[in-house]
Order: structure tokens, then C-alpha cells, then sequence
């Protein structure tokens, strides 16, 4: 503002870098200020109320925030990872466990559920925790789906049978010990699934990867691992019980497989029941 040889009061524009950093500069140290004493005035309300029930355990509503929030507390692990899966699973674009990486020496366990473990995605989902050094296991049935993070967070489902329908994930340390005793208890009682247990004997990957199934194998192979009977299988493509059992048979000896799971497991594992051209 300048007044010249007394005449009215004018404005005159100045630069707006110098003329407003002034003002800029005051603002962001008052703000600054206020941060810091809004960060005291929390350490003071902590210290006096303690935790609350809205501390402990979130919320996740959608099933985008529970496969990134899944992906946060894998990744975030740095001990142990324990884990009950069975289906229902959710369909985020996120949701399986191999799009993540996980530490290295962070030490996996996986209990399956028997009855839906020949479905495609509980194999694959098996097979890349299994490669990554985790350890096995089969359990007749499961009383609910649950991860627990180095025994400090545990994610489960709201409901069981609807995935979709949200998530808890639990901070509570006390609920997460009662989490973790369930798991060690399926875990004690589930059957123990490796590589030495999936075959009659030593074999040697290059001896079966140098032989594949036919087109109508691999057709069957896919339907088994669906989930689907024999007579199902026979149905939709149209052929017999016993040619269905016959193709499943050369398999098990090509694979050196005795029951169907281990057939199942190993085609999944060779990349049979992958989409051929």
C-alpha cells in the first residue's frame, strides 16, 4: 500500500512469492505447533483411558480391504505365519496368498480342509506356501478360517460361509492367544502333507516332467481336481466310468501317485491342469 504526495491511499501489486512467503512461513510454524500439542494431548489420553475395544479390532467391509489388508500383515510378518483355509474364498483381485511375498525365514504352517482341498485354487494356493519352505497339513474339518500374524494380529471372516459379507482383523491380545490355541490344536490333530508322503518312493522330477498326459487326461485331470466324482467326470464328456478310472490310473503311474489327492497335488504341481493351446 503507498500513499504518493499526499494524495489517496493506492494499492500497488507486489511479487507474490516474497509478499505472501512471509505469511506462508507463520501459518505452517503455527500448524506445527498445533500438531505437536495434538500428539501430546493423546499421549496424556492413552496414558488415562488405556485401550478401548475400537483399538483392537477392525472392521473390513469389503473384500478389496481385506486381500490388501491381508497383503499388509503378510508382508509386515517377520516370525511365523499360521494359517486354516478352506472355501469360501475371497475373489479380490488381491486374494491369494501367492500374489504376496513374504519375508524371508518367516516360517509358514497351512492346515487345509480335506473334503475341498482338490479344488484348483486350495492346491495352487498349497503348493506356492509349500515352495516357499511352509509346511503342510490336512484336517477332516475346520471350524473356522483364520491367519494369525507373528501372534500379534489374526485375520477371520464375519461369516464363515459369505467371505464377501467382512473381516475382523484382531490386535487383542488376549483374543489372539485363544486364536492361536485353536490353531495349535486343528494343527496337532491334522495330517501331515509332504513331498516324501506324495509318491511311493524317490523320484526324480526330470523322469515325469519328460512325459505328459494326453488331451483327455489332462481334460479328466481338471475335472477331478474341480472337486468333481467319477460318474460327474463321465457324464460331461461323455465317456465311461471305466475309461474315466483308466485315465486317472495312467496317471497315478506317470505321476508315481497312489491315492487321487496325491494324483491331484502332483498334476497341479507338473502344470497339467494348466489351459493348453
Amino acid at each position: 500500500m503507498l500513499q504518493i504526495d499526499g494524495s489517496a491511499t493506492r494499492w500497488a501489486a507486489g511479487p507474490p512469492r516474497s509478499s505472501l512467503g512471509a505469511l506462508l512461513a507463520r501459518r505452517r510454524g503455527e500448524l506445527a505447533h498445533l500438531e505437536g500439542l495434538v500428539e501430546r494431548l493423546h499421549e496424556v489420553y492413552e496414558a488415562v483411558t488405556g485401550p478401548r475395544a475400537s483399538h483392537l479390532v477392525e472392521v473390513l467391509e469389503r473384500e478389496d480391504e481385506v486381500s490388501a489388508r491381508y497383503g499388509q500383515l503378510l508382508k509386515g510378518s517377520s516370525v511365523e505365519v499360521l494359517h486354516l483355509a478352506k472355501p469360501p474364498y475371497v475373489t479380490g483381485p488381491q486374494a491369494s496368498a501367492g500374489d504376496f511375498g513374504v519375508t524371508h525365514g518367516v516360517r509358514m504352517r497351512s492346515v487345509y480342509e480335506t473334503e475341498d482341498f482338490t479344488d484348483a485354487l486350495s492346491l495352487k494356493t498349497a503348493l506356492r506356501g509349500t515352495g516357499r519352505g511352509g509346511e503342510l497339513r490336512l484336517a477332516s474339518r475346520l471350524p473356522v478360517k483364520l491367519v494369525v500374524f507373528d501372534r500379534a494380529a489374526a485375520l477371520l471372516p464375519v461369516r464363515g460361509d459369505r467371505p464377501a459379507a467382512g473381516s475382523l482383523v484382531v490386535h487383542s491380545p488376549a483374543l489372539v492367544v485363544a486364536l492361536v490355541a485353536l490353531f495349535e490344536s486343528v494343527w496337532e490333530r491334522a495330517k501331515p502333507v509332504s513331498l516324501a508322503s506324495r509318491h511311493d518312493g524317490p523320484i526324480l522330477k526330470r523322469s515325469v516332467t519328460t512325459v505328459g498326459p494326453d488331451r483327455r487326461t489332462r481334460e479328466i485331470l481338471h475335472l477331478m481336481a474341480t472337486g468333481m466324482k467319477d460318474e460327474t467326470i463321465a457324464r460331461v464328456l461323455k465317456v465311461s466310468r471305466r475309461t474315466v478310472q483308466k485315465h486317472v490310473s495312467d496317471a497315478g503311474t506317470l505321476l508315481g501317485a497312489r491315492t487321487r489327492f496325491q494324483i491331484a497335488l502332483l498334476a497341479v504341481e507338473r502344470g497339467w491342469l494348466e489351459e493348453q493351446a
